[in-house]
């Protein structure tokens, strides 16, 4: 069932990718084209492409569920891939109810570069640790993440508004922090791409250190250390010692990966712009020459609207509860839930300033982007740098 189960989600990643070529083409149909029946041609494929997919990850999720005998939801390569999964049903909504081709084509990427960080984590299934066994798992984890995945429609919307409404014909602060944003994607990649490098070498250097609670532990590194643990001592022999070694509060191993795909990142970043010699974010400008930019604004707008609440009621007010039940508290500082309320305390400024501060267009779409930018740092950072009592995800 497991092996079944994989199967389904490639499944889905390949139809993701086609769709995102089916909809590449109704773009430049409309740019090129006058002929209306071509352009709905290529819109439709790409939908029907994008659903069936989506049915695909359903049936991953269903025969994984089955397989584990609990939600799989419950580590990081399980979440991120759910996340996923509520990214591209928000969209499909989205779509019928905008019919914006364009969306899809930047939509389906974000997916797809999900679905491929979390293939990049351990993806064996193993029993729930006694703090997970809650019917709270199904409804809190679940709920965040449908709720994130609405908020992260807005951040499409966003990057759409920046990239038809920028001058990118000289540098200024905007095109600087947009093309910021596209380094991020490219890093994304490079994270993909030097963790599956040296996983299919086989690669690994163990460490001996001292966590947070002072006992002693044993620590294993899938990359060279570029940094150690703390007071970390290497264990395999014919290794480089570490540059330095981290504070206990934060994993060594996983902020070394971190550095890895960020320097993986910058090459590959440097490698694209030499070879198109003009900005990511200038050569995607053309893209949205047709672009609606009332429109991608109220899709941005819309898209937080309800996915806040929906991110309250999940991550909040569901998480609150379960917390209670499972450490007999409502809160208690873990760095998860500090950025779980920085994100709520975003979203709501977010909502303030566009409907009291009249921040519509180019001001909500930078927020948009922003508020995206703080659920990925939760997302990545927090879970794979700094401990707390949500390590074990």
């Amino acid at each position: 069932m497991a092996e079944i189960s994989s199967n389904f989600l490639y499944a889905a990643f390949i139809l993701y990718l086609a769709a995102t070529f089916l909809f590449g083409g109704s773009i430049r149909d409309s740019r090129r084209d006058s002929k209306e029946k071509t352009f709905r041609k290529w819109s439709m494929a790409a939908i029907i492409v994008t659903i069936t997919g989506f049915l695909a990850q359903i049936a991953y999720f269903v025969t994984r569920w089955i397989a584990s005998g609990h939600a799989p939801v419950s580590n990081l390569f399980e979440f991120t891939t759910f996340f996923g999964m509520m990214l591209v049903l928000a969209f499909i909504i989205l779509y019928f109810l905008y019919k914006t081709a364009i969306l899809g084509l930047f939509t389906l990427p974000v997916a797809l570069l999900l679905i491929a960080y979390a293939s990049m984590f351990p993806t064996d299934i193993s029993p729930l640790i006694p703090a997970l066994k809650s019917q709270w798992l199904y409804i809190h984890v679940t709920t965040a993440a449908l709720g994130q995945a609405i908020l992260a429609i807005s951040f499409i919307a966003g990057v759409l508004y920046l990239l038809k409404n920028t001058d990118h014909s000289k540098p200024s602060k905007k095109t600087f922090w947009l093309e910021f944003v596209m380094f991020f994607m490219v890093a994304t990649i490079g994270f993909i791409i030097i963790t599956s490098i040296f996983r299919l070498a086989g690669y690994e250097e163990s460490f001996k250190w001292i966590d947070k609670k002072g006992a002693e532990a044993e620590m294993v590194y899938q990359m060279p250390a570029l940094i150690g643990p703390n007071k970390g001592e290497l264990l395999t022999p014919g290794k480089m010692n570490p540059l330095f070694d981290v504070p206990a509060v934060f994993s060594g191993r996983k902020l070394n990966t971190v550095l890895w795909s960020f320097f993986t990142g910058l090459i590959l970043y440097g490698l694209a712009r030499l070879i198109m010699r003009k900005s990511i974010s200038k050569m995607l400008q053309p893209l949205t020459n047709k672009l609606n930019l009332d429109l991608t604004d109220e899709i941005g707008y819309r898209s937080v609207t309800i996915g806040f609440p929906v991110f309250t009621l999940g991550a909040l007010i569901f998480a609150m509860i379960w917390a209670q039940a499972a450490w007999t508290r409502f809160w208690g500082w873990d760095p998860k839930e500090v950025w779980a309320l920085v994100t709520w305390l975003f979203y709501a400024a977010y909502l303030h300033l566009r409907l009291s501060r009249g921040w519509h267009g180019e001001k909500s779409a930078w927020l948009a982007v922003i508020g995206f930018a703080i659920i990925m740092f939760n997302l990545i950072f927090v879970n794979l740098v700094i401990a707390g009592l949500h390590s074990y995800a």
